[in-house]
């Protein structure tokens, strides 16, 4: 016990690939950078303005009768509401999300990857009112940019950060068996093809384009002689298209396998809701 009390206590530390908890596990998360977060606020701190405005407008303008200590009382109130409570209420019930943030595709997290409570939001919010407002967003971000993870002075106190939740999906590269090895693939024994070396071959056809054509050639030939004593038999291609015959058809074995056993696994599924015979309702 006492260990994992002290396992958890461990700092987080941030690398190049992601966030490196306490545990040191790498989260494969995505920290914004300062500029995006720049602009995520500067959209939050104009609707606050806005909003600030409307509530000056209707307590000036809608035929409220206030002296000059009412209006004071009612312009601090709104501030206090809307540059505080407002938005540690807004982040506290969307786990992290302003119209800022959402606008941008981001989202505010606890260090260790998990979604913020009213503790959080409240302390951003309240060391907000210094470094946004007080400060113009100067001490903002200017802690910013110094900071590895781009955390600005209240993601610091409350252990926090913002994260990049909209990523370009990945354009497909996925293929099917050249032709030629048509007749080949439905004779073909490639089950006995390595994880590893499966991943490595997969990912030379991710960085194929990247090469040079005699970069290219050298490192098709090199994978096709590791690759040809796991395949039975082995077809007379060119050592890129034999790769290419390779990953598809293991591609798609694979993901009939997949589909099988999906399909097991739904055909027992009214067995194992049911109860034994004689077996009390409950």
């Amino acid at each position: 016990m006492a260990h994992a009390t002290h396992a958890q206590m461990r700092p987080v530390q941030h690398d190049d690939e992601g966030i490196v908890i306490g545990e040191a596990v790498t989260l494969e998360l995505r920290p914004a950078s300062a500029l995006i977060r720049a602009g995520g606020t500067i959209i939050d701190v104009l609707l606050s303005v806005v909003l600030l405005l409307g509530v000056l407008f209707i307590a000036t303008g809608a035929g409220l009768t206030v002296d000059g200590a009412a209006f004071r009382a009612i312009a601090i109130g709104g501030v206090v509401v809307i540059i505080v409570v407002v938005p540690t209420a807004i982040e506290t019930a969307s786990r992290g999300r302003s119209l800022g943030k959402l606008a941008l595709g981001l989202r505010v997290v606890r260090d260790d990857g998990g979604s913020i409570g009213f503790r959080h939001a409240f302390i951003r919010a309240l060391v907000g009112v210094l470094e946004i407002y007080l400060t113009f967003g100067g001490l903002a971000v200017l802690v910013g940019f110094l900071n590895p993870a781009s955390k600005r002075l209240g993601d610091l106190m409350a252990g926090t950060h913002a994260q990049v939740e909209r990523v370009p999906r990945a354009p497909s590269n996925a293929f099917g068996v050249p032709e030629e090895l048509a007749s080949w693939a439905g004779i073909a024994d490639v089950g006995r093809l390595p994880d590893p070396l499966a991943r490595r071959v997969a990912a030379y056809f991710e960085h194929v384009t990247q090469l040079s054509p005699a970069s290219r050639a050298r490192m098709a030939a090199s994978l096709a002689a590791e690759v040809s004593p796991f395949v039975s038999p082995v077809p007379d291609a060119a050592p890129e298209r034999f790769l290419a015959g390779v990953v598809a058809l293991r591609r798609e074995r694979d993901a009939r396998g997949l589909e099988l056993e999906g399909a097991r696994i739904a055909a027992l599924e009214p067995m194992l809701r049911e109860t034994p015979v004689g077996f009390p309702q409950r």
